[in-house]
C-alpha cells in the first residue's frame, strides 16, 4: 500500500479506469445519382410546357365567360331601365293624347259633322259631272 498524503489508514484508491473510447471505422458508400439524359430532360420540359398551355387556355376561357356574363348582367340592366323609361313615355303619351282635344278647341278647331262638307268653285260642266249630282 502506498503511502497516502502522510496516513497510512486510508484506503489506497483503486484507480477508476476510464474507458478508452474506441471508434469504429464506418464507410458509408455514396452513390452519385446519374445526371438525366438529355432526351428525358427534353421530355419533362415538353410535359410541363403542355400541362402549363392547358392551364392558360382553361384560365383564358373562364374570363371569356366571366366577361360575356358580365356583359349579359349589363344588358339586362339596361333593358329593364328603356322598359322602366317606355312605360313612363306611355303613360306621358297618353296624358297628351287626353289634352289634345282641348287644347285643339281652345284653338278653334271645329269637329265635323258625319257628312262631308262639299265646296263648290264655279259652274264648269266637268266638276258638275263629277259630282254626279247632274246640275
Amino acid at each position: 500500500m502506498a503511502y497516502t498524503r502522510g496516513s497510512l489508514a486510508v484506503k489506497e484508491k483503486v484507480q477508476q479506469q476510464v474507458p478508452q473510447r474506441r471508434y469504429r471505422e464506418t464507410t458509408k458508400v455514396v452513390t452519385r445519382r446519374k445526371e438525366l439524359p438529355i432526351r428525358e430532360k427534353l421530355l419533362y420540359l415538353a410535359t410541363v410546357l403542355v400541362l402549363v398551355a392547358v392551364m392558360v387556355m382553361l384560365a383564358g376561357r373562364y374570363a371569356q365567360i366571366y366577361q360575356l356574363g358580365a356583359s349579359i348582367h349589363s344588358k339586362e340592366i339596361a333593358i329593364s331601365e328603356l322598359k322602366t323609361s317606355n312605360a313612363e313615355l306611355k303613360v306621358q303619351k297618353e296624358r297628351l293624347e287626353n289634352q289634345i282635344v282641348t287644347a285643339a278647341k281652345e284653338q278653334g278647331y271645329i269637329e265635323p259633322t258625319k257628312e262631308p262638307i262639299r265646296v263648290y268653285t264655279g259652274t264648269s260642266s266637268g266638276n258638275a259631272a263629277a259630282d254626279g249630282s247632274g246640275n
